[in-house]
C-alpha cells in the first residue's frame, strides 16, 4: 500500500488500520494453532518428564525414566524392544516412501501426457480412494490378504509363504499398506510438477543422444525436485507415526513407533512414556524436514526446492 502525498497523521491512521485488519485475519488460525498444536504439544513435554504414577498417570517429581524406559533400560536391565521399535519404524518409512516414489512418477507423467479433458477424471480416481476411512480401506487389504484370497494363493504357489498362511499379517502386508493409502500424496504434487515441466529440456537431451536414463536424471528429475520433495515430506512423515495400518495389517507383529505410544496411553499405562515416545516422533519430523531443506538446496540450489 503506498502512502505517498498523505500526510503523517492520516499515513498512521491508515497503517493503524492496516495492522488491525492483518491481526484480525491471522488471529483465528494462530489461536487454533496454539489450541490444538502448541498446548497440546506443551503438555506432552511436560508429562514426558514426569514420573509414571498408579494406573499410569503422571505425577511429581521430575525425572528421565520415561526416557531411559524408551532407551530399552528397565529394573531388569537393557532390553532391546524399543530399539527394534525405532529402527523397524524407519525401515518401513524408508521402503514404504520409497516404493510410492518409484510407483507415483509414471502415474503423474502418464495423468499429464494425457488430453485435458481425462486429467481430472484420473486424478478423481487417484484421489477417491482417500475420501473412504482409512480403517475400513486397512480392513480391504486385511480381506484381500487373508490366507486363501488369489493374492495369497498366488504368493503360495510361487512359494514366497508356507501353506495356508497368507499374506496378512506380516510386514509386507503393512507396507503395502502404506504405499496404498499415501499414494495419492505423492501424485498430486509430481503431477504439478510435469505440469510445469519444460519439454524443451527434455528435447534437447535426446538431441544430444542421451539415454533415457540419463535424459531423466538431468533433464526432468531437476524439474519434478520440487515436487518430489514437498511428497516425500506428506509421505514419510506421517508414514514414520502411523498407527491403524501396523496395528491391523501388522497383526501385532510390526509394531511401529505409533503403536508404542498408542499403547502406553491405553493398555500399557505409562503416560510419560508414551509422551516421550510423541516427542521423539516431533523431534524425528524436525530431523526430516532439515535433511529435506538441506537435500533440496543440495540438489536444486534455487528457493522453489527448499521446504
Amino acid at each position: 500500500m503506498s502512502y505517498a502525498g498523505v500526510t503523517p497523521s492520516a499515513r498512521s491512521r491508515a497503517m493503524v488500520r492496516e495492522s488491525r485488519h492483518l491481526l484480525f485475519t491471522v488471529a483465528p488460525g494462530a489461536i487454533w494453532i496454539i489450541i490444538f498444536l502448541v498446548l497440546p504439544s506443551v503438555y506432552l513435554m511436560g508429562v514426558a518428564f514426569m514420573t509414571n504414577g498408579p494406573y499410569g498417570l503422571p505425577e511429581m517429581p521430575l525425572s528421565l525414566g520415561s526416557f531411559e524406559r524408551l532407551a530399552g533400560f528397565g529394573f531388569l536391565g537393557w532390553s532391546p524392544g524399543n530399539f527394534y521399535t525405532l529402527l523397524r519404524s524407519l525401515w518401513q518409512t524408508l521402503v514404504s516412501t520409497g516404493l510410492v516414489v518409484l510407483v507415483a512418477y509414471p502415474i503423474a507423467y502418464y495423468i499429464s501426457t494425457c488430453r485435458d479433458k481425462w486429467r481430472p477424471i484420473l486424478l478423481l480416481l487417484v484421489v477417491v480412494p482417500s475420501w473412504t476411512n482409512q480403517v475400513i480401506r486397512t480392513f480391504g487389504w486385511m480381506n484381500l490378504l487373508a490366507p486363501g484370497t488369489p493374492l495369497s494363493s498366488l504368493a503360495e504357489g510361487l512359494g514366497l509363504i508356507a501353506p495356508n498362511m497368507g499374506l496378512y499379517p506380516s510386514n509386507f502386508a503393512v507396507t503395502l499398506g502404506l504405499v496404498y493409502n499415501f499414494l495419492p500424496f505423492m501424485v498430486l504434487p509430481l503431477y504439478a510438477a510435469f505440469e510445469k515441466l519444460d519439454i524443451a529440456q527434455v528435447e534437447a537431451a535426446q538431441d544430444l543422444y542421451a539415454s533415457p536414463v540419463r535424459a531423466f536424471w538431468h533433464a526432468v528429475f531437476p524439474q519434478t525436485l520440487p515436487g518430489l520433495l514437498a511428497g516425500v515430506v506428506l509421505v514419510a512423515i506421517p508414514a514414520f507415526g502411523m498407527y491403524v495400518i501396523p496395528e491391523l495389517l501388522g497383526g501385532g507383529k510390526g509394531m511401529m513407533l505409533g503403536n508404542l505410544v498408542a499403547n502406553q496411553f491405553s493398555g500399557g499405562a505409562n503416560w510419560p512414556l508414551g509422551a516421550a515416545g510423541a516427542i521423539l516422533m516431533l523431534i524425528a519430523t524436525f530431523i526430516g524436514l532439515y535433511a529435506m531443506r538441506r537435500i533440496g538446496k543440495r540438489l536444486g540450489g534455487g528457493e522453489e526446492v527448499v521446504i
